[in-house]
């Protein structure tokens, strides 16, 4: 057994049984895995000398003094392309849409590698961390020379970061009325065989795993409806198997799904049984009212990825309607090419300002969505989504995933009347502290597992090959 121990913290906020409960001078207390207590600091020491007398004369394993932090649960990211960090700003800088940007990008991801995928990964899941990120949830959709999702799955273990990866696939070429090029899809056959065999790999369903499989056929436009209903068939024969898929990112891709199958991009996935509490889908930025009561009436999640819809200029989705109306929303970053950052504090606050500035039919609202609500979206929110119930808040006999920022330097000076809020209200900092299923990732704002600077040169020489290869470098 290990312990930790993290005391003298400026405010714990645990979002205790769904609601924000917040403790000045706090400490938190963790055995192996599990949070096994949390109070203020001086309740903790009472406690040990009665029930812990043990610790209380020998001391814990680690302990770690956070004056002058506050304490959140870890964030967790419902949406990812991690092998897009090869990529960044190709596209985005110049202002591509995301059918342009996509075309533009595919010739370019087919010359990805094993290799590529494994460090871009790594440097993204290493990036994620450091911005207060404990769960990842990736989706890998293309499997170009050999490339297999067993890669980035041992880049995330290296890593120490709690993993969902989603099988993804893409099979509807160009020359079948799709977007990718054919180079780029895989066929049915071959898919739903591989499917089965990262499920049967690597899918962890019980408590506090860290590796569960999810299956994740691309879009409506690079995917048929046959693919569709036989990812969906093939996951729901297994426990805690997600279904994940992008749906209403665009106004682009509402007409492609008019035209293509007769319907919207809801009542397509309506049609081949992509709904319930094992669904969730990225975006969601075009839902009309309707639609939003049908997400929330069959328990399908939604993933908000504030930033990379901006870049893209696909919209602003109407969130606050979503959250009102009972819908399970998440945040995640998107892909690292259509972000071109790996930040999830900061697309909390993304959030939490595109909410306020409003969308067609609703005016901008200072008070539309608030700060805790944001952050809510990043833990609990996304952890809801993924249907955990072992994450995302912070209580005793839950996973030991937490992080902690410093609110006492020149970022945030001026702003500890609400030392909460101003995690979002003011610049959105790094990780001072990160602990992932009771280990310690990050301490004192360094990143334990291995050295960065010689990841990042591998990876800065794999993109520049890749580029060369795609013959746009």
């Amino acid at each position: 057994m290990t312990t930790l121990l993290v005391k003298n913290i400026e405010v714990l906020a645990t979002l205790k049984a769904g609601a924000w409960h917040e403790i000045k001078q706090a400490a938190i207390m963790v055995q192996d895995k599990q949070l096994e207590f949390i109070g203020a600091t001086s309740e903790v020491e009472a406690w040990l000398q009665t029930h812990r007398p043990d610790l209380a004369r020998d001391g814990f394993d680690k302990t770690i003094n956070a004056q002058g932090c506050v304490v959140i649960p870890g964030l967790v990211n419902c949406h990812h392309h991690l092998y897009q960090t090869l990529t960044r700003t190709i596209g985005t800088g110049n202002g591509l849409v995301l059918f342009d940007w996509l075309k533009f990008l595919y010739p370019i991801w087919a010359e990805l590698t094993p290799e590529a995928i494994y460090t871009s990964a790594k440097l993204g899941l290493t990036e994620l961390v450091l911005s207060g990120c404990t769960t990842v949830a990736d989706h890998l959709y293309l499997y170009p020379n050999g490339s297999k999702i067993d890669d980035e799955i041992q880049a995330a273990q290296e890593v120490g970061v709690r993993f969902h990866p989603t099988r993804g696939s893409m099979s509807l070429g160009q020359s079948q009325g799709g977007l990718p090029p054919d180079r780029v899809c895989d066929s049915e056959p071959d898919i739903i065989k591989d499917c089965i065999r990262a499920i049967e790999t690597f899918h962890d369903p019980e408590p506090f795993s860290m590796l569960r499989i999810g299956l994740a056929p691309c879009s409506p436009f690079s995917v048929t409806e046959n693919l569709m209903r036989e990812s969906a068939a093939l996951a729901r024969q297994y426990r805690l198997v997600n279904l994940h898929t992008h749906l209403a990112e665009t106004v682009d891709e509402d007409r492609f799904c008019i035209e293509m199958f007769g319907k919207r991009p809801i009542e397509y996935a309506e049609s081949v049984d992509w709904y319930g509490e094992d669904v969730w889908f990225a975006h969601m930025v075009h839902p009309n009212p309707r639609e939003v009561a049908w997400l929330a009436k069959t328990h399908s999640g939604v993933c908000h990825c504030p930033s990379s819809n901006m870049i893209l200029a696909s919209g602003i989705a109407p969130i606050r309607h979503m959250v009102d109306e009972g819908v399970r929303v998440g945040l995640g970053v998107d892909g690292s090419a259509s972000n071109d950052g790996n930040h999830m504090l900061n697309e909390a606050r993304q959030a939490m300002l595109l909410q306020r500035v409003g969308w067609p039919g609703f005016e901008s609202r200072a008070d539309r969505f608030t700060a805790r609500e944001a952050l809510e979206l990043g833990t609990l929110g996304g952890a809801r989504v993924l249907r955990r119930d072992d994450i995302g808040t912070l209580e005793v006999g839950k996973a030991a995933d937490f992080v902690a920022f410093r609110v006492d330097g020149l970022a945030h000076a001026g702003g500890l009347s609400d030392p909460v809020a101003a995690l979002l209200t003011c610049a959105p900092g790094q990780a001072w502290l990160s602990v992932i299923n009771g280990q310690v990732i990050v301490e004192e704002g360094q990143f334990l597992p291995f050295e960065i600077p010689p990841l990042v040169q591998a990876h800065n020489r794999l993109s520049r090959e890749m580029l060369q290869r795609a013959g746009v470098a």
